[in-house]
């Protein structure tokens, strides 16, 4: 019997040492446990979130990357068209964009969101069409514009109506929004109309976040959404968004020209894609200025063309609008022997002035004129850059000077 009892005491002390080793284990886990968006936080104020809206047939309806400047709540939306064409290493060929989800899933079509724009983009959110609609009740509406009344009936002879102005809908409404087609509206026309969408719901976020984190309401949204998070983390990272600049958030998509291949329409970037890359750097350059006066709001150019290389002024303000400045129509200047390309601020900024400027590499900038300015009060314009022989259609290249 003694025998028995010393193992049983050797058992027990064995347990003891084993649960207590558990329990420091625990402990510790607990106590030194991070947080992988805090942390990100102290190296780079920048974070980036790709946003995934799923269709019901599981394809990308929607999608665009947010950057958001936390410290000044500045934030920038990039649309990620899904007819976006390009080589795919993911799928080994030429093809859409939103092919990749389809077939390989989110986190390759991550990887490969990734490397069109030419960065890193740490965090996804994916919600299903029906978690869509549901948070958007949730929110109480998503707000958007709707330029002209829509009165349209799709191939199940569903009839759409929607009133114009600035209006607030609904799961359903907001679902009838994203489906609805027109026969004269263009690609790019859906495109934008997507775009509103995810600008309505991370304002959404925004508006009712004071509702959203309550501690009996979180689960309500963040169980609508796959993120690639732990809940302590998601909801983080959803109350950094929460916390943006609703009214200047900066709208930016992938242009390029369109192509057929192997019998579809692709939208292949300028320049094999360089143009975008150059674009959201500068973009996240402006949500990171010291001051904020480059991402308070959107600038307006005017761009002439001062030489007699034929659609340089249109083939530059596409690169301009991609950078997320808005452009007027291009214009030919009032001479064609421009030889330097030259910037004229007309709000005296000088810092913004440098950005429009670094984006070219043009350090050629000046004040303008008085008479320039009573000239181009009424219309609104920031800047005008007037294109001279030294622009190659991309970048200034600084001309050599004769002896």
């Amino acid at each position: 019997m003694k025998k028995i009892r010393d193992e049983q005491k050797g058992l027990i002390f064995i347990l003891l040492i084993i649960l207590i080793t558990i329990g420091l284990i625990l402990f510790f886990s607990f106590t030194l446990r991070t947080n992988a968006v805090e942390d990100s936080l102290k190296d780079n104020p920048v974070v980036r979130t790709l946003l995934v809206i799923e269709d019901q047939d599981k394809s990308v309806l929607c999608s665009s990357v947010l950057i958001l400047n936390t410290k000044s709540s500045k934030a920038a939306l990039v649309n990620l068209p899904g007819y976006t064409g390009s080589i795919y290493s993911s799928l080994g060929r030429v093809d859409r964009l939103d092919k990749v989800y389809q077939e390989k899933g989110i986190d390759l079509y991550k990887s490969e969101v990734e490397k069109l724009l030419g960065m890193k983009i740490p965090y996804y959110a994916l919600l299903s069409l029906q978690d869509f609609l549901k948070v958007s009740d949730y929110l109480g509406g998503m707000r958007v514009f709707i330029a002209e009344p829509v009165d349209s009936i799709d191939e199940n002879g569903v009839r759409c109506l929607l009133p114009s102005g600035a209006i607030n809908l609904d799961g359903d409404k907001i679902n009838a929004y994203l489906h609805y087609r027109l026969e004269d509206e263009s690609e790019a026309d859906v495109q934008d109309r997507y775009q509103n969408a995810m600008v309505a719901f991370i304002t959404g976020i925004h508006d009712k976040k004071f509702v959203i984190f309550k501690k009996d309401n979180a689960s309500l949204y963040t169980q609508s959404i796959k993120i690639n998070l732990n809940k302590n983390e998601q909801e983080s990272l959803f109350k950094l968004i929460a916390d943006v600049d609703a009214e200047s958030i900066i709208k930016s998509t992938i242009t390029g020209s369109l192509r057929r291949v192997d019998g579809q329409l692709l939208l292949m970037p300028d320049n094999n894609g360089e143009f975008i890359k150059e674009a959201v750097k500068q973009t996240t350059n402006m949500l990171a200025s010291t001051d904020g006066s480059l991402s308070s709001r959107v600038y307006v150019l005017e761009i002439q063309n001062g030489t007699t290389v034929q659609g340089l002024a249109r083939n530059t303000a596409v690169l301009f609008q991609n950078a997320s400045y808005d452009v007027l129509s291009p214009v030919n200047a009032a001479r064609t022997d421009y030889e330097e390309t030259v910037i004229i601020d007309h709000i005296n900024n000088r810092e913004v002035a440098k950005s429009v400027g670094e984006f070219i590499h043009c350090t050629n900038i000046r004040e303008a004129s008085e008479e320039e300015l009573e000239s181009y009060s009424e219309i609104g314009v920031d800047f005008t850059i007037i294109l001279g022989k030294d622009f190659n259609g991309r970048y200034v290249i600084p001309r050599r000077k004769s002896n």
